[in-house]
């Protein structure tokens, strides 16, 4: 279905804002820049396809529930293609201005982050990502993934514990 040209207005008023949160969801949960854009290239298509059914809710919940949507499908697709997975960690980001060992150190940190987030179960990591990364409430958590708050508020506390786990911090230091 082609959307109207007022649809169309609205969708890039309304939906377009939330595309970085949408790449930033795609790129944790996909673990691949380029798979992440994909992703939410798709996800916007999709969005613009079904603008007509969004009922003036929370916009960017929205989008990221497809966006979700999305990258579960691709992560699907690419386990049924190839039996060992192997995605590309992206902790390589450019510093400019600050000293050599300040930026070792500062890519170290992020690197053992990724690893420690990229160990932890799809679930868990969704929501830690949700929340801690995109500000998410609970109520857009549950909303994006589909879940009962209650299951939302334990899936943080049990990816928080095994998010300190990781990085070697006890749960109470953690908390």
């Amino acid at each position: 279905m082609t959307p109207s040209p007022n649809d169309i207005d609205r969708f890039e008023r309304i939906v377009l804002p939330h595309l970085d949160d949408a790449y930033t969801l795609a790129r944790y949960l996909l673990r691949d820049p380029h798979e992440a854009q994909d992703a939410v290239q798709d996800a916007a298509l999709r969005a613009l396809r079904y603008f007509e059914t969004y009922r003036d809710g929370d916009a960017r919940a929205w989008l990221l529930a497809i966006v979700r949507n999305c990258c579960l499908t691709r992560h699907k697709r690419a386990r049924a293609e190839r039996a060992n997975i192997s995605f590309v960690d992206d902790v390589d980001v450019a510093y400019e201005g600050r000293a050599t060992d300040a930026r070792a150190v500062e890519q170290s940190e992020r690197a053992v982050l990724q690893r420690a987030l990229d160990g932890l179960p799809p679930e868990f990591r969704e929501v830690i990502v949700l929340r801690e990364i995109q500000g998410l409430s609970y109520r857009e958590i549950s909303d994006v993934v589909g879940v009962p708050i209650g299951t939302v508020m334990s899936r943080l506390a049990r990816g928080r514990r095994r998010l300190a786990s990781a990085l070697g911090y006890d749960a109470r230091e953690a908390g």
